[in-house]
């Protein structure tokens, strides 16, 4: 019976992934965002979607930052 509920992962999903370049990717598509918001567009709509976008980037990264100092992990590593 336990053998049926026990996940299950492909073998690269348990490799681990290299953090550092994936903050600095995060941080990096922010910044193309934000590049977009003196396009050739009109209104405010897209001015408030694309910092919300980039907001949300580096929500992600100041979340993950405080998660892992605090000790919470993923339980399957």
């Amino acid at each position: 019976m336990a053998a049926d509920q026990e996940p299950v992962y492909a073998p690269d999903q348990l490799k681990p992934g290299n953090r550092k370049r994936g903050r600095k990717g995060a941080i990096v598509c922010a910044v193309i965002l934000l590049m977009f918001f003196w396009g050739n567009h009109e209104g405010n709509t897209e001015n408030i979607w694309i910092v919300v976008f980039a907001l949300g980037l580096v929500g992600a990264l100041i979340v993950d930052a405080v998660l892992r100092r605090s000790g919470l992990r993923p339980e399957d590593h």
